[in-house]
Parts: C-alpha cells; structure tokens; sequence
C-alpha cells in the first residue's frame, strides 16, 4: 500500500483557526466552483507500470486516494475507526464460527456511473482479478488467503477462506477488493492508462501530461447509493511536483487546502505563526517511516542489521529533522494501535556504539561496513532527504559503517527494490486498515509487500494465521508481541518513526477535519462549503 504526514497516540484536536480569509481562490470560492486539493502525489505511467490506477495493480497510498473516490467496496471502516460496516452491500457476514466463510448481499439497485447494474459477478471478477493477476507490486496479499469466490443469483458474494482471518471484513473496505464493471477490465491483464470506473461516489476525469496526472477533476456521481455522505458536487486534485510549489499555490488562493505532503517546516511555520486566512488543522495518523534490507545479502547480514538498530538515534531523527511532527518509533506496530510494544527498545536499550561494535565483532565481521543506503527524493517529502542524510551520519560517526545514499525518482525506485537491486532502503507505511495485522503480516507474509526474501517459519506458519483467529483483536496481543520480538530479533525492517498528519486550508471551506483518516485516507466526500 504506500501506500501512504503521519501521528501518534491519541486524536488530537483541531487547532484554533485563525484571522479571516483575505480573498478568494480562482477556482470556486464564489461557492458554485470545485474545492481544489493540493497532493504532492505522483501518478506516473511507466514501462514497468502502464497501469497505475487499476485496482489489481495499484498499491500506493497516492493511487489508492483516487480509487476511494470512484470505486465502491463491499464494506467501509466508519470515519473516525471501528468496525467495517456495509458500503456496497447492504449486509456482510461470517456464517461460521470459524472466520472462514463470509458472506455478502448487495444493495437493491446499484449500479455503475454509467448505469449498468452492478451484480454478484462483477463483485467476483474484480476480487479474483486481484488474485489472478497476482502483480508483484500489487495488493494481492491481502486477499490471497481466498479460497473460493462463489456467487448466488444477481445479488450474494460468499467468500470461501483457506484459513480463519477476522480482519477479512477490513481487507474488502480497502481498494484491493474495489467493485469495477466486468465489461471493462479484463480478467487476466491489466487495464493501462488512467481512466477509472466503478461505482463510488464520485466519477473522474484526469488530465494527462507527458505521462503523467497533473489533475482530476471528480463529480458527484447522482447514481452512488451506499454509506457515504457525499457534501459536494465537485473536487479537484491537483498534483504538484513538490511541497514547496503546492504551498505557494495554497498562498496565492489557486488551492483550497493543501494535504499530502506538506513538509514539516510549512507545518512548523503555521504552527509558530499563523497565517490570515489559512487554517492548520492536526489530524491522527497511522503512518510509520523504516529501512528495509534485501536479507540475502551479505553485506546486511543479520549482525550488520543488528547493529544498525543498535546506533540509529530515533529520538534524534524525530527531533531534528521533523520537529514536533514525528517521534521515535521502536515496533512496526506503531502506538496507538492496540498490541504495540517497544520491542526495539526492549531489545537494544538507548543508542550504543560499543554494544553495535560488540556485535559485529562477535559475528567476526569486519569494519568499516561499506554500503549504499537507498531513499525516494519525490514521495514521502521534502524532509527524506535529510532524514537518510541524519541516518549515514550516525552509522559513519560511529566508525563501524562506510555508509553513502543515494535517493531515487518513485518510478524507478520502487520497482528496483522489489527485484532486491538494494542492499538497504527507506521505505513509509500507510497501513490499508487500522489493525496490527496490517502492520506485521504485509512484512512477514509470503507474498510480503516488499518482496522480501525474509522468512521467519514461526511469524508465517504460526503466528500471523494464530492471530487472525481472534475476532476479539486485543485477544490477540500476545501473538503480536511474539511477532514483534521477531522484527527486533531478526531485523528484516527496522522501524524509525512515527508522526503527524497536517492538513491547510483556506478559511470558507468545512469538514476538513474529516477529510484525511487516521490511515491517510483521502475522504474528499466530507469537504463542503458551509451556508451563510
């Protein structure tokens, strides 16, 4: 998922607006415009991806933004958390004991923004195209513990499961299991370009360049019948190059708000002094920031990763680098979710050169440890840079490491590091849905979402499946603290930090509160201009 401006513990409210707008933006403030959305988002088409926004390939928080605005799911996870309730279907449920049948009847009368009906079928195809498909880079590991897909007459879905999993219901809320017309997306490949189509509640048209998104404009769609409030006719998502550009078409009023990734200086410089007529709205988040290692290779050995938990200073990172928008991370579970430990902390204590050298000298491996640390410089933030800069001048300054980095274009970034080009890397998480599950399975799994050659027998065959047996998720908090003891054993990831989602915007515009979800989810049905 990437798919996917971070927070932590609690919900924090909203911070106090400021002065009164100064004007209006170009596009809608007389009220009868679109609300425009600023992202930093990139959605590219590539050689190696020509299908960025179909459901069966797609897995990037960016991409996954404009799938929850077009494409219905079974199921959706109530704004502000809980249990999934019924979105496309107008009831879902297990109909055995053991979480391993789920069924799913669908609303009286759905049908697509064109008009076709949606039926039982198109359900079955688009969640077994997923599986099908089967894309490296794709979300198929959240579905891929389906047995059967079986259908009865136009309007039940049964989901037939190898082994119990009481987060299914989470997994069909997400885009991996979105509803798209059977006539238009093939069974076997993927659908190339950028056109989407389903049954969601808006409809889409991007504007393309130089294979590239540069912005989409989404309409009500009058046909959508589910769970969401739609509180506008119109949006556009408009798609900058970098932070810095976005803020400025925020001050000159071509935007209404400005969300993904606003950088952590535009966040402090609102928080110390607010500007007249732009709003900083603070919102909870779930997104957590880490290295990852292709484990078979030698030069990040585990000792070589062991050590490398042994020295990283998160507090310093956190601190430096993000301010008071990020704080250490010490699990891949972070802390406001139910089963998190500081298995990290547990394990390795505060920062420590001697102890890094003590293991390394112990495996027998030789010092300086030379090798490069990879990072994407245009899809986390501006603050990456200087976060992987932070992270090779704790390793060199120890003496222990010979570390260089070297940052990456996404498009090329991502697919190098599935084929296991890079020795170690940086890497966010937008988790699908808010569970534990989703934060060590994705990792751990067989079809892991970062192709990994890790495997732990125990995390695999033991313990993720122990886990999803538990429909009461706090009954399954010892599982997960095994889980986690695991990660700060073996180190396949190594957890950084954990921070803060913002979002800024114009003075005249409501529900921005409710727009971005705790798992960065963009929920553009909420935003609405208020009556005089």
């Amino acid at each position: 998922m990437n798919r996917k401006t971070l927070v932590l513990p609690a919900v924090v409210g909203l911070l106090a607006p400021v002065l009164a707008a100064c004007g209006s933006t170009d596009s809608g403030a007389d009220g009868k415009g679109a609300i425009v959305v600023g992202t930093t988002d990139q959605l590219v088409a590539s050689k190696e991806n020509p299908a960025p926004l179909d459901p069966a390939i797609a897995y990037d928080a960016g991409v996954w933004n404009v799938l929850r605005q077009t494409v219905q799911t079974l199921t959706t996870v109530p704004n502000g958390g809980g249990e999934p309730v019924p979105e496309a279907a107008r009831s879902c449920t297990f109909t055995d004991t053991a979480n391993e049948s789920y069924r799913c009847t669908l609303r009286a009368g759905l049908t697509f923004a064109d008009g076709a009906p949606v039926t039982a079928e198109d359900v079955k195809h688009s969640i077994q195209r997923v599986i099908d498909i089967h894309a490296d880079s794709g979300p198929v590991g959240l579905l891929d513990n389906i047995d059967m897909i079986e259908t009865k007459g136009e309007d039940q879905v049964i989901f037939h499961l190898n082994t119990p999993d009481a987060t299914f219901p989470y997994k069909l809320a997400t885009p991996a299991a979105g509803i798209v017309p059977k006539a238009q997306y093939p069974a076997n490949e993927a659908r190339t370009g950028f056109q989407v189509d389903g049954s969601g509640p808006y409809t889409m048209k991007p504007q393309v360049e130089d294979g590239r998104v540069a912005k989409i404009a989404f309409e009500k769609n009058p046909s959508y019948k589910g769970e969401l409030k739609v509180l506008n006719d119109k949006v556009e998502m408009d798609l900058f190059p970098d932070a810095e550009a976005m803020g400025k078409a925020l001050d000159e009023e071509k935007i209404h708000l400005m969300t993904r990734a606003m950088s952590p200086e535009q966040a402090q410089d609102m928080l110390v002094e607010p500007r007249e007529g732009i709003d900083l709205t603070e919102l909870p988040g779930l997104a957590i920031s880490y290295l990852g290692f292709n484990t078979k290779d030698p030069v990040v050995d585990k000792p070589v990763r062991q050590a490398m938990a042994q020295i990283i200073d998160r507090g310093q990172i956190a601190g430096k680098v993000y301010g008071t928008t990020a704080e250490p991370l010490y699990s891949l579970i972070p802390s406001s979710i139910a089963g998190h430990t500081n298995a990290f902390f547990n394990k390795y204590g505060e920062p420590s050169t001697a102890k890094a050298a003590a293991i390394l000298r112990d495996a027998g491996i030789k010092t300086p440890v030379k090798f490069t640390l990879h990072y994407t410089n245009d899809h986390y933030g501006p603050a990456t840079a200087t976060e992987f800069k932070a992270i090779q001048q704790q390793l060199n300054s120890s003496g222990l490491f010979d570390v260089s980095v070297q940052g990456e274009e996404w498009s090329k970034y991502r697919p190098e590091q599935k084929r296991g080009d890079y020795a170690a890397y940086g890497m966010g998480w937008f988790p699908d849905f808010p569970d534990p599950d989703n934060y060590t399975a994705p990792f751990l799994d067989a079809n892991n979402f970062l192709n990994s050659p890790y495997r732990s027998r125990e995390a695999e065959k033991v313990l993720i499946p122990q886990s999803r047996r538990e429909a009461d998720r706090t009954a399954a908090a010892a599982t997960y603290e095994k889980l986690q003891d695991i990660v700060a054993t073996d180190v396949p990831v190594l957890p950084i930090w954990q921070g803060k989602q913002y979002v800024a915007s114009r003075d005249g515009i409501a529900g921005v509160e409710r727009s971005v979800s705790a798992t960065s989810e963009l929920q553009l049905w909420e935003l609405n201009r208020p009556s005089a």
